[in-house]
């Protein structure tokens, strides 16, 4: 999952979220009391899957889905396919029969329902979106146009982030101030690019530079579409305007150090910060005038892109939001640019060769927009109350495991061991849904005006979040939706949340062996709590206020592991020339590893001195090994894996489980991995953080 700690978005802002994306939609039926069997193999996990001609000790991932991995052909319109995947596909014909049974508007659209239905109904017309055209866009192409000064600019940029969607090089959320938790404040990021980051546009590996072709391409084809002359040479200008933001940005793994990207300041520190930006006009646009303080992630690129901004003339900005608008509404716009869009950023970017069905395509849009609505019907139809309790109990079962290891953990000094206690004691546990639903009547909705709908559903989301300057926290909020296939850890809040929808198999399953699901959502559970004591998610207290609450000496001992934690998977390669990124990674890939050990020593408590049943063959460790490996298993292109790993805070599924087990201890005895094997690790080298 992933870690709300890394500065970019809401949700990326300060959430550790389990896994490489937050898949949206899902769920699973509950057994009835006439099929009480698990949904995979006889007890939980799918035998069939392993190559038993692989050593475990040599490759424990192909050893526990290697025959799947072989013979499985990624669909052509996916660009990988894996746990999360089986689960998001399951949840669109979920979602989708909850969407068509939603009335349509006889008269003007008033309730929720009908808003849900008119969303749909309305992407799913491309007769309607073809004879438009661009026509919808009208109103935005002409506030571009007629900017003829960078006050303009900038007040079209903030515009556009309003409403529009796109907007400029400088980011901006609303989130908690990492130091005083009881309020929110903007922050502001490095952004502007339409490439995954800045390796894309610096590094001159091959696969960086088809993508630069193939995203120049892309730029040419929308300046055609717009009507611009000369459009190849403009989207030289555009390539080369977006070099240079990119030179300016910090590189990935520098952005999730909350020591580094929390620097608040006043507005008029920040004008003295980026003095070339008009930003009067911008922050007035933004509705943040009268905002005191504000946090910038990125000072020193603040300072550099407005530089970039100031030295680049008003017509290249005005083809480069031009792009921006086109690029954020394709998908709501004509065929050939929604086709165009995908040839690049699904294609070339993630390596997918065919569109997704336009319905399910339509599913994903209405939970973007209106995904709490969604949620309440789908977990009184997909998610039981004996599947909120028996997921709260694992909860609390992992607790109490990582409280032990506390206790027990031989690095570390005995006052900051009862400072972790203390904000283990303070974790507050959210399953399944929210106590109270979102409220959509602010919204509105009219018939047969897709792209109008959209803006309007930008702003409301937009003026939602701003409305929290003034507000109090809302500590029952959360931050995904419940058909979402994931789960998140937020320091501020210091929460664990787990939406419904990761709930089911592979991940949980009640009908499954205990040690499969302590080996599956036992180590989700194990990961989230364990971003709370990550590299970053150490830096809060229980409290969620960020400080520092270790000793030096624990502090240096922690960061030696870590630091050696960096080096091993720094060596991973998952294609040729392309490596790991370790530090960008090291937040998720001590969740892993610690949310292996908290739920193996869970699932050894769950057994209350008692000896584990053996079952096929196997023992309740062997099967625990296998339920972790099992939730990984995934096969993805090239072009994904990437982009996955030049931006992207996860390691690739493989590496999840080669880069975990080597140094649980009982792995080696349920296995008989021996010195030879190519994953054994001499016990003294093995990493031991939680």
């Amino acid at each position: 999952m992933r870690t709300l700690s890394a500065k970019s978005t809401r949700l990326a802002a300060l959430v550790a979220a389990f896994g490489v994306s937050a898949m949206l939609l899902s769920g699973h039926a509950v057994h009835s009391g006439e099929d009480q069997k698990p949904e995979l193999g006889t007890w939980g996990v799918d035998l069939t899957a392993r190559n038993t001609d692989v050593k475990p000790g040599d490759d424990f991932y192909r050893y526990a889905g290697g025959r799947w991995i072989e013979s499985f052909d990624v669909p052509s319109d996916l660009p990988s396919y894996g746990s999360f995947t089986i689960l998001t596909l399951r949840g669109e014909d979920q979602i989708k029969s909850i969407i068509e049974e939603q009335p349509k508007a006889k008269g003007a659209i008033e309730t929720t329902g009908e808003k849900i239905a008119e969303f749909y109904g309305g992407f799913m017309d491309t007769q309607g979106a073809n004879a438009k055209g661009l026509s919808p866009l009208d109103p935005y192409f002409k506030k571009v146009n007629a900017a003829k000064s960078y006050e303009d600019i900038a007040k079209v940029m903030a515009d556009m982030r309003r409403a529009a969607g796109g907007g400029g090089p400088f980011g901006f959320f609303i989130d908690q101030d990492e130091k005083d938790p009881s309020r929110f404040i903007p922050h502001f990021t490095q952004g502007g690019l339409g490439l995954p980051n800045r390796d894309f546009f610096l590094k001159d590996d091959a696969r960086y530079v088809a993508a630069r072709q193939a995203y120049h391409d892309y730029l040419q084809k929308l300046l055609e579409m717009a009507g611009k002359s000369n459009p190849g040479d403009r989207a030289d200008s555009l390539l080369a305007l977006e070099k240079r933001i990119a030179t300016a940005h910090w590189p990935v793994e520098e952005t999730r150090d909350l020591d580094k990207v929390y620097n608040k300041m006043t507005q008029a520190d920040l004008k003295k910060l980026a003095p070339e930006f008009p930003w009067d006009s911008y922050l007035a646009g933004l509705g943040l005038q009268s905002q005191k303080e504000v946090i910038v992630t990125t000072p020193s690129a603040y300072t550099k892109m407005a530089k970039v901004f100031k030295s680049e003339p008003v017509d290249v900005w005005q083809d480069y939001l031009t792009c921006r608008l086109l690029n954020a509404n394709s998908a709501f716009l004509t065929q050939n640019l929604d086709d165009a869009t995908f040839a690049f950023t699904s294609t070339a970017i993630s390596g997918a060769k065919q569109q997704r069905d336009r319905w399910k395509r339509g599913v994903q849009f209405v939970n973007g927009n209106m995904g709490n609505a969604v949620g309440k019907i789908y977990v009184e139809r997909y998610f039981s109350p004996e599947a909120k309790k028996r997921a709260d109990e694992l909860v609390q079962n992992l607790i109490v495991a990582m409280g032990e290891r506390i206790d027990g953990n031989t690095w570390m000094s005995d006052a900051t061991k009862k400072a972790a206690r203390t904000k283990l004691s303070k974790f507050t546990v959210k399953i399944g849904y929210p106590e109270k639903w979102r409220d959509y009547s602010g919204l509105k909705i009219a018939k047969g005006d897709l792209v109008g709908n959209v803006f309007r559903s930008r702003a409301f989301e937009y003026d939602y979040q701003l409305a929290k300057l003034k507000k109090p926290v809302d500590r029952k909020e959360w931050l995904m939706s419940p058909q979402t296939v994931n789960a998140y850890y937020n320091p501020p809040m210091n929460e664990i949340v787990f939406p419904a929808a990761i709930l089911q198999p592979p991940f949980f399953d009640p009908y499954a062996d205990d040690a499969v699901n302590y080996g599956a959502i036992g180590a989700v559970i194990g990961h989230e709590i364990g971003h709370g004591f990550d590299d970053q998610g150490r830096k809060s207290d229980g409290d969620g206020v960020m400080r520092d609450w270790w000793t030096k000496e624990d502090a240096d001992r922690f960061k030696e592991k870590a630091d050696a934690l960096v080096a091993r998977y720094n060596a991973f390669s998952p294609l040729p020339g392309l490596h790991v990124n370790g530090q960008n990674t090291l937040g998720e890939n001590i969740g892993d590893l610690g949310g292996l050990e908290i739920a193996h020593h869970a699932y050894i408590l769950s057994l209350k001195g008692k000896e584990a049943p053996v079952i096929d063959g196997l023992t309740g460790d062997q099967r625990f090994f296998l339920g972790f490996a099992q939730m990984w298993r995934a096969k993805s292109r090239d072009a994904y894996l990437t982009t996955l790993v030049a931006s992207n805070e996860h390691s690739p599924a493989e590496f999840r489980v080669t880069g975990s087990v080597p140094n649980v201890d009982s792995w080696y005895t349920a296995f008989n991995v021996q010195p030879g094997d190519s994953l054994y690790v001499a016990p003294e080298k093995r990493i031991h953080i939680w």
